[in-house]
Order: C-alpha cells, then structure tokens, then sequence
C-alpha cells in the first residue's frame, strides 16, 4: 500500500509525500504527518559509517519514499555540496563540558539553509509538467532568508516572504532585500510573526483567490509546517551523533541530550523525529526567549497565546504560535486527530488550549525546557566568550543557558548537545553589546570593530552584504497580504517570465 501523509486533525485528509510537499498544508490547515513514522528504525550502526549525504539518502528515503533512489542523491548532491563553507557540513565543536553543533555554514549563515538549499531540489522533482508555484513564506528572519536563496531564479517557481515590520535583525533585513532574483518578492507587515503566519495559512484555503488563480498555478510554503523543510533537519541530528563517536565522548548506543532554542518548534521537531527513527535521544531541551509561551505549557500543560509580545535580542524566536508544536501533540496523543482538532479549535476561538494529563506526562518525559531574558542572553554570550572564546548568537546563549539549568536540576550523565541555529555577525548589534558593551550606529562598522576584537572570521556571505543593490522595502498591512500574493503571481508567472 503506498505510503500517505495525512493531516493532524483528519485522518481521511490525505496526500502522497510528493503531493503533501506541494501543497504545503493539509486542506483543513492542519499539518500533513506520517501515521508510520517510528515503525521502521535505522540501524543505529550501519548509518553511523556513513557519510552527511549518505545519511541523508537513508532518512529520506524512509520519510520520502515516492520520490526514487536516484531523485533524492541529486536533490542532496546539489543542496550540500560544494554550497557549505564546512566540509562536514554540520561540524560539531567540543566546547567545556558540551558540545555544540553548528547549523550555521550554509550560504545564509543559518540553520534554515538545511531545508532551504533542499526544498527546491525536491520540489522541482515532484512538480509535475505543467504547474506553477508561487511559495508563501512568513518569516521571523532567517527562514525568509534561506527560502529566497534557494528559489532564487528557480523555474516555474515564485516566492513571496513577508516579514515582521522592526521585528528582524538589520542583517537579516538586509539579506531579504537584497535577494534579487525575478522570481523573489518580499514585503514587511505592520504587525509580529504570528500575524505573518496566521495570514499566510488563511490564504493557503482562501478560496476566492484559488479562484482566481490559472488552472496550472498553485500555492505552497517553505515554513516548516511543509513536511519538505522539515524532514532535511532530522540528518543534522544524527550526524552529531557520528560525531559524537569519533570523538570518542560516546558509545555506540549511548543516550544524549539535544538544546534547541526554537520559536516555531520545526528544528526541535526534527529530533524528534530522529528520536522515532531509532536515534538514542535521552531529552530535548526546549530554550525560549522572554516569549515563552512553550516553557509555560511544559510545566502547566496550557498553552496560551493571550500574553504580552515582547521583542527581544533573539527575534527569531519571537513568536507565541509555534505551528510545528501541532504534530508533537499529535503523535504524543496516539494519532487522535479528532483530539488535536479541538484543541487547535480551542486555541483559534480563546487563544488557549489545556491538554489531558497523561499527554503532558508524555511529552516532559521526552522534553524539557526553560527560557531567558535578553540580560541573561547577553551575558551568557559574554561570559562564553571570555571563558571559551566562543562566540554565540544570542539565540545559541538562550540554548546554551537552558541546557545550563537543565544539567543544574538533572541527575542524568549524558552528553550534552547545543544547536547553535545562526552566525552571531547575524545579529551583530546583540552580540557587540554583550562582547563591547555597545556597537556603532552602522551594521559594517560594527562589524568590522567586532571581528578585530574578537579574532573571528564574518562569513564571505555576509561581508559584501551591504554592497548589493537593495529592494525597496514595502510595509504592507496583514490585512492586503491576499492582495500583494495576488498581484505577485500575475506578475511571476507572466508569459514575459516564463
């Protein structure tokens, strides 16, 4: 029997994996899963001789299992190699007592490029002939960033990214602007994330303007609610345990614990998923900002969005619906699709949803997690620094300072693993606080004066950033991102551009 994604919250709702990665979200709004996910384990053994690419042809192949042998090792060929400034792609720093996995080497600087350099080379292998996409992306930074990288120019594929008005850092902002492909459109919205978002999956089943879309175009998403960007992020995951190894700070076998500083819960996601697939995870630890409405359910089992937004020192992770969070909820509740539509029902009518007992107990005995405030990050990024020399973004100190007081309250032994999910020369101005007590007026010499401080190299991508001819950028109400969507498939898939 082939193998089909359904969505969270109706099981009769289902897509072959190539048809799911093409629609982006189920069309309920729920998110398409893998019922088997979990039947099928890796072995532990083999796939730990293998390596990053052939890891991933392994995985993608369990999770992917319509697109051929042959289509998944030119995806990955063409995504990772030769594209990443590390030759291990995802290299793994020993750093004191832990170890820190840097997903930061890829052509934005970013972890969003593990999905974003491979989205694209799927997709255009699932496309069928004669279709169009135009990608709907909201962003709080860097998937924005990664997502125009790797549609850029793409044929019959258009993308529009909307981002949140004074919400993202001025590299990040810069790095969107100044994607110019004939492809690419980019808008800010007076508004956060979350209102990026929840316009983003309204227009997904808005059915007036499918209407008034040509037969052969059609809408998707390179968010992590599309099972395509995520599913590339599990290889990272065992990779660090091969990594691991070869260090020797484990055995084959050995449990460990993963720190995710995560805002919409698709990288912490994906190590649950490797958990399913056979991977020996002993906790996930769950890092937030001072939006922290994920350590709040973690220790009441409410989830609940009506709370003041803050803008903090890690805007990625400002964010108060973590969409991914959906499919933890999922799995964790036995495959109740009936429960998880009335519990997301709940959260769309009172912005808040309580979960049963014994599905809270289930999900802490695989997770933890705790949250920081923007003195804290800066100071941990600091204090890192002048012990280690390393040098954090401030949403690796948010990380760094949970799985801290993760390893304060638990008696465990394991090894600890730290994702570092950006550069810190992304968010230069933080990190130039935390290191020199200030930073200067203008991004380039902040970040000339931070380099020479501190020794550490900018990555050849972001160093000419400021060179390159820049988009104006449009501030566009929630409210008109049907329109702007509208106007910019018109003007995409234009015979002129085709």
């Amino acid at each position: 029997m082939p193998t089909k994604y359904t969505s969270t919250r109706n099981h009769i709702i289902s897509a072959s994996p190539k048809e799911a990665m093409l629609k982006g979200l189920a069309s309920n709004n729920g998110l398409f899963v893998l019922n088997e996910l979990g039947e099928n384990k890796i072995n532990l053994k083999e796939i730990m001789q293998k390596d990053y690419l052939d890891m991933g042809q392994e995985i993608l192949q369990i999770l992917l299992p319509d697109f051929s042998k042959k289509e998944i090792h030119e995806s990955l060929h063409n995504a990772y190699y030769d594209t990443f400034s590390s030759p291990k792609i995802a290299p793994v720093q020993s750093v004191n007592d832990f170890h820190i996995l840097e997903l930061f080497h890829g052509p934005t600087a970013a972890f969003k490029d593990f999905g974003l350099q491979l989205l694209p080379e799927l997709m255009e292998r699932a496309i069928t002939l004669n279709q169009k996409i135009m990608i709907l992306t909201a962003t709080s930074g860097d998937t924005g960033t990664a997502a125009l990288n790797g549609f850029k120019n793409i044929d019959k594929f258009g993308i529009s990214v909307f981002y949140p008005e004074n919400g993202v850092s001025p590299i990040q902002k810069q790095q969107m602007l100044t994607t110019n492909g004939i492809n690419t459109n980019v808008a800010s919205i007076a508004g956060n994330f979350d209102d990026a978002q929840k316009n983003v999956k309204e227009i997904f089943n808005n059915q007036s303007l499918l209407n008034t879309l040509s037969d052969n175009v059609s809408l998707s998403s390179a968010n992590s609610i599309n099972i395509g960007r995520l599913i590339p992020q599990v290889v990272y995951y065992f990779n660090a345990y091969k990594e691991l190894l070869e260090k020797e700070a484990i055995k084959l076998g050995d449990k460990i614990n993963f720190t995710v500083p995560t805002g919409n819960f698709g990288d912490a996601l994906a190590g649950y998923y490797a958990k399913l697939l056979g991977l020996p995870i002993n906790k996930i630890i769950i890092a937030c900002n001072q939006n922290n409405v994920l350590t709040d359910f973690f220790n009441e089992g409410i989830y609940d969005r009506n709370r003041d937004f803050f803008k903090t020192v890690a805007p990625s992770m400002d964010i108060q619906i973590s969409s991914n969070f959906e499919r933890l909820l999922y799995y964790e509740s036995g495959k109740d699709d009936q429960y998880i539509k009335s519990l997301m029902a709940d959260l769309e009518k009172n912005g808040k949803y309580q979960v049963k007992p014994e599905l809270l107990k289930n999900i802490k005995s695989k997770f933890a997690s705790y949250y920081a405030s923007d003195k804290e990050i800066k100071t941990a990024i600091n204090q890192v620094f002048k012990e280690e020399h390393y040098l954090m973004d401030p949403h690796t100190a948010a990380g760094y300072l949970a799985m801290k007081q993760y390893q304060n309250e638990s008696d465990d032994n394991c090894q600890n693993v730290l994702l570092s999910t950006a550069n810190p020369y992304k968010f230069v101005e933080t990190v130039s606080d935390a290191i020199l007590g200030s930073h200067e007026n203008d991004p380039i010499k902040t970040t000339q004066k931070l380099a020479k401080y501190t020794q550490i190299e900018v990555p050849i991508s972001l160093q000419n950033l400021f060179n390159k001819e820049v988009k104006v950028e449009s501030v566009i109400n929630p409210n008109d991102m049907t329109q702007f969507v509208q106007q910019k498939v018109k003007e995409v898939f234009s015979d002129d551009n085709n």
